[in-house]
């Protein structure tokens, strides 16, 4: 798979009106190939029963987004977070959602346009965003750092577009702390600002 960046606004449904853009990098692939369909189907499921017992606005709260934010939900899956961050914040804010699964795009679409998020936006990815430099206040990395083959590469991205004085929200249940932190901080993008009761705050260096 090429690292092509498809970004897409999810409003409405007419295909017409979906914005294309592709981004050719040079290099080879970063993310692992798109996981199975049965096997994303499945995962989606799982993620829709977890969002009932665990609401994802809750998590969003302890990050402390403000209307007008700017953020990107990376390894979006199903959109369990994008509804909550959407309308945290607000008309004037923006939430791009990212995945490298069509699936995923899709039911985020879906998703936005039953619920009329008109601020949300999509990027078919295996890691590029195509964002602009210093545009985001908030990234989302919640559980998919570890399915990553080629990590550095994504924290690298990720440390260029988000502004500084912005925040990464880190969350994996697959690594310790001990972990989380190391492997957050030895590349030299990010230093550690607090440890929430959800998720794990980084801030650019």
């Amino acid at each position: 798979m090429s690292n092509n960046v498809h970004r897409g606004k999810t409003a409405g449904k007419n295909t017409n009106r979906v914005k294309k853009r592709f981004l050719q990098t040079g290099r080879g692939n970063i993310m692992d190939e798109p996981m199975s369909d049965l096997h994303f189907h499945a995962m989606a499921l799982m993620f829709r029963f977890r969002d009932f017992i665990k609401p994802r606005r809750k998590i969003l709260e302890e990050v402390k987004i403000e209307p007008g934010f700017r953020i990107l939900d990376y390894g979006c899956g199903p959109g369990g977070y994008v509804p909550a961050a959407a309308e945290l914040a607000g008309n004037s804010g923006k939430v791009y959602a990212l995945d490298i699964h069509p699936h995923a795009i899709e039911m985020v679409k879906d998703l936005a346009f039953k619920k009329n998020l008109k601020n949300v936006e999509t990027i078919l990815s295996d890691c590029d965003t195509g964002l602009q430099s210093s545009s985001l206040d908030l990234i989302l990395f919640y559980d998919t750092y570890h399915t990553l083959s080629e990590p550095d590469k994504i924290l690298k991205e990720l440390h260029r577009i988000l502004k500084p004085g912005g925040t990464l929200s880190f969350s994996d249940h697959h690594l310790k702390e001990e972990e989380i932190v190391k492997r957050l901080t030895e590349g030299g993008f990010f230093q550690l600002k607090k440890k929430g009761k959800w998720a794990y705050s980084f801030e650019k260096i």
